[in-house]
């Protein structure tokens, strides 16, 4: 494959006749924001890889240290949304679509995948990251689900991995956007394994040098062995933890019973902590309709099957794509840079059942649910 493409793969020859693949994707300079040419080309890969007995697990990274990937390409979806105001947009139809069947391609792969969450991880990166089986991260990770900031919603299967997280955590981080570290990560149950950022390079040395062959050791269980031994003697490195340490906060801002009660316990905190103030002023700044999405998500979200959890958000992703609140977003943080979005509504109260219920609604004639057939 071309240096240039957007996704690059190598097959790095291990012991036995066992091999390593490894898609790194290849877009510096946007730090590696997600594309339509690079979800569909690591969904090709992937199901080539998926079914070659001879793959013993899979490395996804990203070019740079700056970032694994910051997130979807929203500037061509705002474009598509400019063009097709109200629907239907077979860009963002596809886009979304295509992004979620390979998020749940890697949930469900039959190999161990590696994802190395080196620098920003958010947004649609998260989805990728999220649904590896062994989710690595180092001292510089920087992980979030930013979405209230421009109308979207923690999707890419947040309803799953939000409701994964401890004690109310995934509400008040979709709530806030809240930016997480390494050991946070590790907490909420996002990350398993910590390595220093210097061991990326021993990670795929010892994986090419792991005996794949023997019979009673599962190809995870060879991977969890060396990933284990790199976080060895890490603690040092490791950064503050955040999230625990606000774990009591989380909880009491998030205890209460109705959507308006939670964010005015979260907005009307007073403090000097830079992490909180951060995510409060999020929040205050943030989409109303988006909060109501977040809350629907963790209260009714969490009995959801993994494929009832993209097939319920790609039918909220389009509908965002149809209502005022997205577009309006994303023309206020990245195209005029304002930074003063006019939200449809003013705050949650203010947030209709019936405007939920439309971004809940399929926009399509029954049975013809694109991830049908997930």
């Amino acid at each position: 494959m071309s240096p240039t493409s957007p996704v690059t793969f190598e097959e790095q020859q291990a012991l036995n006749g066992y091999f390593i693949g490894v898609a790194t994707l290849n877009s510096e300079k946007t730090l590696n924001a997600l594309t339509l040419d690079m979800i569909d080309l690591l969904t090709h890969q992937l199901m080539q890889w998926s079914i070659n007995d001879k793959l013993a697990c899979v490395i996804l990274q990203g070019t740079g240290d700056k970032a694994f990937c910051a997130g979807g390409d929203i500037i061509k979806l705002y474009e598509s949304m400019k063009q097709s105001p109200n629907g239907p947009n077979p860009y963002a139809e596809n886009f979304f679509t295509r992004e979620y069947r390979l998020d749940y391609l890697i949930h469900t792969f039959s190999k161990p995948i590696i994802c190395l969450g080196q620098g920003i991880v958010m947004g649609g990166g998260l989805g990728l990251f999220a649904g590896a089986s062994h989710r690595v991260v180092t001292e510089h990770a920087r992980i979030a689900m930013p979405e209230i900031t421009i109308g979207l919603f923690p999707d890419v299967g947040g309803t799953w991995f939000l409701n994964k997280m401890p004690d109310n955590c995934g509400l008040y981080l979709g709530l806030t956007g809240a930016s997480i570290n390494a050991t946070d990560a590790l907490y909420l149950n996002l990350a398993t394994h910590f390595i220093p950022s210097d061991n990326r390079s021993a990670l795929l040395q010892q994986l090419k040098s792991a005996d794949w062959s023997v019979a009673t050791q599962s190809k995870d269980s060879v991977v969890d062995s060396i990933l284990d031994k790199l976080a060895d003697n890490t603690e040092s490195i490791r950064p503050h933890a955040q999230v625990e340490a606000h774990q009591e906060l989380i909880n009491s801002v998030t205890s209460h019973s109705t959507l308006p009660d939670i964010v005015s316990a979260i907005t009307d905190l007073k403090t000097d902590d830079k992490w909180l103030n951060r995510g409060i002023s999020a929040l205050r700044k943030g989409c109303p309709t988006t909060a109501k999405i977040v809350y629907h998500q963790i209260t009714q979200g969490h009995r959801l099957s993994l494929k009832e959890v993209f097939k319920s958000e790609l039918i909220i992703a389009i509908q965002c794509t149809r209502h005022p609140d997205f577009p309006e977003g994303v023309r206020a943080l990245l195209i005029d840079k304002d930074n003063a979005p006019n939200w449809f509504f003013k705050d949650v109260d203010s947030v209709t059942e019936a405007w939920l219920n439309q971004h809940l609604t399929p926009p399509w004639p029954d049975n013809h649910h694109p991830l049908k057939n997930l």
